[in-house]
């Protein structure tokens, strides 16, 4: 059990730092932050607890082969090398999920015929034609994770099973719910602990709400798991994961106050039953009232933390997005004053009908839709007064001091990112690309191209409007009105110049 080795866990975008403190918390050690992965150290209870435990992390991976591979001859050859023995049997099942950043393999499901064939063609070398272990899709005894970076390949063991946002406590959801990891994650960066209390006024299935109670209570997110994937490797400790799972010595009261509140009755009614699934129905406070109809005597007069997912117009809308947003920044400024408020959004004129200055910004990927996490700070009176009397819009050290969220370890040092050249695809956030672009109605023509008349690129046939045109200002020099003059018409004024050698 003291033997370390080396492990994986992945994340979503923008939850990468909040991962690495809960690995620290857990004792992981040699602690490297990437993009949507931390990598650290740890030996077989790190492992249990990062899957038992961490409430932003996706999977747990435990790498075991590392090779390189030119082209799937060659990544074949080297799949077969390995002994598969020491990680499989005849007996037991198996799948493979690939994940390819590369133009040597650009189709991870090619990947995947060709690593299932090595490990097939492996026991079939070895034990007779007809002896080989099984594929299964989904609940397999072995699940192999394949990373390939251009031409370096990376086979791990996924220690996790199922993705570990699937906590168990769900039993029933409205349209869109968010992921639970991405809402602990958003919980957790907001700096909020269960020390003062917390809002959702648009809570829907509850997610938010049941996620704000575990960490208030110090509830592990894997207590209501059924099974994870390490349960059958060989070296499965049964005793040491019963001591883990059991123990509940770091769990604790809920002091402050939870309140959720929804428009939709049947989503409070959801919500309730996800809260009583989980085990902390007691702890928080639910009731129908739309965010226009919040006053400041249904909020505590402690200052505490709003979190909350709003509509995004996508899968769910509402009749006036404009009027939803215009009533947040309304609800927020009149009844939340001293508050920090957390809000995930995806377009950037609905943060605009909030009428608030943010005073951070993360980019997060919410399913598939490119979002970004703003934060608020709700104050009383102007910016000025605030800041003079003490006042700070910014929770910790400036973005010029500890950089930008995006940055790795390997940037701080003035290094090169090893996977800054293989994962251009898997980027939602180019440099090449504002993350709202997909809004706009306007696509820039190209220098070679001359736009047509009418379009949104020249909305009329004056070339002047849609550029300046040196050859159209030439041929408008010298001009006048080519209406002719008419009785008691009103004489333009002269715009008080002359030319050379007037008086």
């Amino acid at each position: 059990m003291n033997d370390t080795f080396d492990m994986v866990a992945k994340t979503f975008q923008g939850l990468e730092d909040v991962l690495a403190d809960e690995l620290r918390a857990l004792g992981a050690e040699d602690i490297n932050i990437g993009r949507r992965m931390v990598a650290f150290s740890g030996n077989l209870e790190t492992l249990y607890r990062a899957n038992f435990c961490c409430r932003t992390a996706l999977r747990i991976l435990k790498p075991f082969y590392k090779f390189s591979a030119r082209d799937a001859d060659e990544l074949y050859d080297k799949a077969k090398d390995f002994d598969w023995s020491s990680i499989l049997s005849l007996s037991k099942t198996f799948s493979i999920d690939t994940v390819a950043y590369s133009d040597e393999f650009s189709h991870s499901r090619f990947v995947t015929y060709r690593i299932k064939d090595a490990i097939v063609d492996w026991f079939k070398d070895r034990y007779g034609e007809d002896k080989r272990p099984g594929v299964r899709l989904q609940d397999a005894d072995v699940m192999i994770n394949v990373h390939i970076s251009g031409t370096d390949v990376t086979l791990s063991l996924d220690s996790s099973g199922e993705s570990l946002h699937k906590r168990g406590y769900r039993v029933a959801q409205t349209e869109a719910p968010i992921n639970e990891v991405l809402a602990a994650g958003i919980i957790l960066r907001s700096g909020w602990r269960g020390e003062r209390p917390f809002v959702d006024p648009m809570c829907g299935s509850g997610t938010f709400l049941c996620e704000a109670a575990l960490i208030a209570a110090n509830i592990a997110p894997g207590v209501f798991r059924k099974r994870f994937a390490f349960e059958a490797w060989p070296d499965f400790d049964a005793e040491l994961f019963d001591k883990i799972y059991n123990d509940d010595s770091a769990e604790r009261e809920v002091t402050k106050p939870i309140i959720g509140a929804d428009i939709s009755p049947k989503a409070i009614d959801i919500a309730a039953a996800n809260l009583k699934s989980a085990g902390v129905a007691r702890h928080v406070q639910l009731s129908v009232r739309p965010i226009a109809r919040w006053t400041a005597e249904d909020v505590p007069s402690e200052a505490g933390v709003l979190v909350t997912n709003p509509p995004y117009g996508e899968r769910i809308s509402a009749p006036d997005m404009e009027g939803l947003y215009t009533s947040i920044g309304s609800t927020l400024k009149h009844c939340f004053r001293g508050w920090e408020a957390w809000i995930i959004g995806y377009r950037d004129e609905h943060f605009r009908n909030i009428g608030l200055a943010a005073s951070e910004k993360v980019p997060m990927l919410n399913g598939s839709l490119e979002c970004e996490l703003r934060e608020y700070i709700i104050f009383e009176g102007d910016k000025k007064s605030f800041l003079a009397g003490g006042g700070k819009l910014k929770n910790g050290p400036a973005r010029e001091e500890r950089g930008n969220d995006r940055r790795s370890p390997h940037a701080e040092r003035g290094e090169r990112r090893p996977w800054a050249k293989d994962d251009r695809r898997d980027r939602p956030f180019r440099k090449d690309r504002a993350p709202f672009a997909k809004d706009r109605d306007r696509t820039p023509f190209r220098r070679d191209e001359k736009p047509v008349a009418g379009t949104p690129e020249a909305p009329s046939e004056n070339p002047l409007a849609v550029r300046r045109n040196p050859a159209a200002l030439k041929s408008l020099v010298g001009r006048k009105p080519s209406l002719p003059p008419q009785a008691g018409a009103p004489v333009m004024r002269s715009r008080g110049w002359k030319k050379k050698g007037e008086q």
